[in-house]
C-alpha cells in the first residue's frame, strides 16, 4: 500500500492531490486525519472509500461512500474537520498566528493495517519575513515578501473579534505583496471593544505605510472582513489619496453601531467609529423600525442578521448611515455569502454596487456573492464545519450561516478572485 500526498509541504491556499494505491480492487478504505490547530486542540475527519479496478483511491477524483464529507472534493479531509471535543475553540491557527499546520493521513484497511503520511501547510512562503509594529500608536504585524522590492501593499483589518489578522497578511506576503495587518482593538495597549474607534488611527497606519514601505507604484490596499470589511470602504471614502483598492470580505454598506464588539458602559447602540471628534451617525441611530428583538428572543443557533433586518427597513435611517463608497479612488471587489447568519452581507454587497453603478463609478467593481455560504469567508483549506459560536466579545451564541462544503467552496473561490483582482489593479495603477 502507497500513500502519497502531492504537493507534501506548500502554501495553504495550494490544493492537495491524496491519493492510495497497492489496494485490491473494490476493497474498502478509511482516511482520516489529525491536526493540532489553535490552543492545542485536536482537529479530526474520516471517510471511507472503495478502491478502482486497478487497486486505487485518488481524492480528486474519487467520492467517499461515507464520512465527514460528500461528493468528489480533493481537500474535503480538511474542509470537513471539527474539534476532537465538543465546544473547544473553534480557532483554526496555530497558537504562532503565522505557524504552519501539518496535517497527519492514516489509511486503515479492513484488516486493520494502517499507515501514515503527513503534509505541511505554510501560510508564510520562504524569505517573508515578520516585524511587529510599534510605533506611532500602531500595533500591528508588518510581513514582507522575498526580495528586495518596492512591493504593493495590502492592509489587514480584522472583525468584530478584534485582534491582528496575522495568517492572511502573512498570505498576502507569501503572494508578493507587503502586508500590515493591523489591530485596533482585543490587542496589545488597545481597548478590549471596538466602540469609540479613532478612524484617525487609520489614517496615520496608511501615512506610514506609504513612507515606511514605499509601495510599488504607491498602490495600497485595504482588506477587511465583517466589522473590517465595513471599515475598508468606509476608509476608502474617507481617504481617498490614501487607498488605491478596497476588499470587503461580508461587508457591510451602511455605518453600524458597536453591536456584540460593544463596551458594556456605551451599549451595543453606541457608536463604533469616531472621526474628527464626532461619531459617525449609524444604521440604529433614530432609526424607527429597528429592533433587537429577532435576535434577543430568537430561535437557536440565534441569527443576528434578523435584528439588522428590521433596521434596513428605515429608509431614512438606511440613507444616513450609508457609506459614500463613490469617494473610493480605486477598484472595488465585494464578497458576500447568501445565508450569512451574521448580517445581511449579500444584500450589503448588492446595495454597494448598486451605489457605485449610480455615481458611474470609473474604476472596475466586481461582486462574488456565494450561494449557500456564510459569513466566514477566510481563504481555502481550513475546517469550515464551525458554523454555531460564542461571539469573542459579547460570549453570545450564534451561528455565521451557510453549510460546510458551501463555505468551502467560498473560501476557494473567494481567494482566488482578490489575487487576480489585486493582480489587474496593480497593473492598472
Amino acid at each position: 500500500m502507497l500513500l502519497t500526498i502531492t504537493p507534501d509541504d506548500a502554501l495553504i491556499d495550494v490544493p492537495r492531490r491524496i491519493a492510495v494505491q497497492g489496494l485490491r480492487p473494490g476493497e474498502g478504505v478509511t482516511l482520516s486525519t489529525r491536526t493540532v490547530r489553535g490552543p492545542g486542540v485536536q482537529w479530526q475527519s474520516s471517510a471511507n472509500f472503495r478502491a478502482d479496478e486497478a487497486g486505487a483511491v485518488d481524492l480528486t477524483r474519487d467520492a467517499p461512500v461515507s464520512g465527514s464529507y460528500t461528493g468528489v472534493s480533493a481537500m474535503g479531509l480538511i474542509w470537513s474537520q471539527a474539534p476532537e471535543v465538543e465546544g473547544a475553540p473553534r480557532e483554526v491557527f496555530a497558537a504562532e498566528p503565522a505557524a504552519a499546520l501539518v496535517t497527519e493521513i492514516t489509511v486503515t484497511r479492513d484488516d486493520a493495517t494502517t499507515l501514515q503520511r503527513s503534509f505541511v501547510q505554510r501560510l508564510s512562503a520562504d524569505g517573508v519575513t515578520r516585524r511587529e509594529i510599534r510605533e506611532q500608536g500602531l500595533v500591528g504585524t508588518l510581513f514582507l515578501p522575498a526580495g528586495a522590492g518596492p512591493h504593493p501593499a495590502v492592509m489587514v483589518l480584522n472583525g468584530s473579534g478584534g485582534g491582528i489578522n496575522e495568517p492572511r497578511a502573512a498570505l498576502y506576503a507569501s503572494h508578493g505583496y507587503a502586508a500590515l495587518a493591523l489591530g485596533y482593538f482585543k490587542a496589545p495597549g488597545l481597548s478590549d471593544y471596538i466602540s469609540n474607534t479613532r478612524l484617525e488611527l487609520f489614517e496615520t497606519a496608511l501615512h506610514w505605510l506609504h513612507d515606511e514601505v514605499k509601495p510599488k507604484h504607491g498602490f495600497v490596499a485595504l482588506s477587511g472582513q465583517s466589522r473590517g470589511g465595513e471599515l475598508v470602504l468606509l476608509l476608502g471614502s474617507l481617504f481617498p489619496d490614501l487607498v488605491s483598492a478596497v476588499i470587503g470580505y461580508v461587508p457591510g454598506a451602511v455605518v453600524h453601531s458597536a453591536q456584540n464588539a460593544c463596551d458594556p458602559a456605551t451599549g451595543r447602540e453606541g457608536p463604533a467609529w469616531i472621526f474628527r471628534g464626532q461619531p459617525l451617525p449609524h444604521l440604529w441611530q433614530n432609526n424607527r423600525t429597528a429592533s433587537w428583538k429577532p435576535w434577543d428572543e430568537g430561535p437557536q443557533p440565534r441569527r443576528h442578521t434578523n435584528a439588522l433586518l428590521t433596521a434596513l427597513q428605515d429608509a431614512d435611517a438606511v440613507e444616513r448611515a450609508r457609506i459614500r463608497v463613490e469617494h473610493i479612488n480605486g477598484p472595488v471587489m465585494l464578497l458576500s455569502a447568501t445565508d450569512d447568519g451574521s448580517w445581511p452581507s449579500s444584500l450589503y454587497g448588492a446595495m454597494v454596487v448598486e451605489r457605485l453603478r449610480g455615481f458611474k463609478h470609473p474604476h472596475p467593481v466586481e461582486h462574488l456573492d456565494f450561494a449557500g455560504a456564510g459569513h466566514s469567508i477566510v481563504f481555502p483549506y481550513v475546517p469550515t464545519t464551525q458554523l454555531v459560536y460564542a461571539h469573542p466579545v459579547s460570549g453570545r451564541l450564534s451561528t455565521t450561516g451557510g453549510a460546510p462544503a458551501a463555505n468551502a467552496q467560498a473560501d476557494e473561490a473567494s481567494w482566488a478572485g482578490v489575487l487576480r483582482f489585486l493582480n489587474l489593479a496593480v497593473q492598472s495603477k
